[in-house]
């Protein structure tokens, strides 16, 4: 992870084939400020192909727009429908990738420990995410569950990369 005493741009992903959620904030020691949020949506009647397509270059597009330094992304969860399963780890793969092409360093989260650095416990449900990146990103305008998402990986990244700097600095 570089190390930063200044301003550091993140993009977090919280990416589906239907709906990738992402969100943009300037992280400078603990202050965070959002910056921008919103959602990719594919057409569900097109091709996987296709929709893959369209979320990359939605991706590339926000990655020109924005100038991330880095970028935070979802690990996938499994669920019971392998179909479905299977299609999340296709979004995914295109949202690790996406960063990855244009020379961001990507980091990974499970999303209990997003819930975790965000709320403070690993089990809490949407309504409690939101509310949490609401206050502490003012202005953020979360129109989906899925940008909120975005901003807590974005957030639980900020943390992270915060700590492992102070860790840094007294070794």
């Amino acid at each position: 992870m570089p190390q930063s005493r200044g301003k550091v741009r993140i993009l977090g992903i919280d990416p589906g084939l239907r709906f990738t959620g992402w969100g943009v904030l300037e992280a400078e020691g603990n202050r965070l400020r959002h910056v921008a949020d919103g959602v990719v949506a594919t057409d569900g009647g097109e091709d996987v192909p296709l929709r893959l397509k369209a979320l990359d270059q939605a991706l590339a597009d926000l990655l020109g727009r924005y100038a991330p330094d880095e970028a935070a992304v979802e690990e996938t969860y499994v669920n019971r429908n392998a179909t479905a399963t299977l299609k999340l780890g296709y979004a995914r793969g295109v949202a690790l990738l996406a960063p990855a092409r244009a020379g961001i360093p990507v980091f990974e989260y499970g999303a209990k420990t997003v819930k975790m650095a965000v709320v403070g416990t690993g089990g809490a449900d949407k309504e409690q995410v939101g509310l949490m990146v609401r206050r502490l990103l003012p202005g953020a305008a979360q129109k989906r569950a899925d940008a909120a998402d975005a901003l807590a990986v974005a957030i639980c990244h900020a943390h992270h990369r915060s700590t492992v700097n102070v860790w840094k600095s007294v070794s």
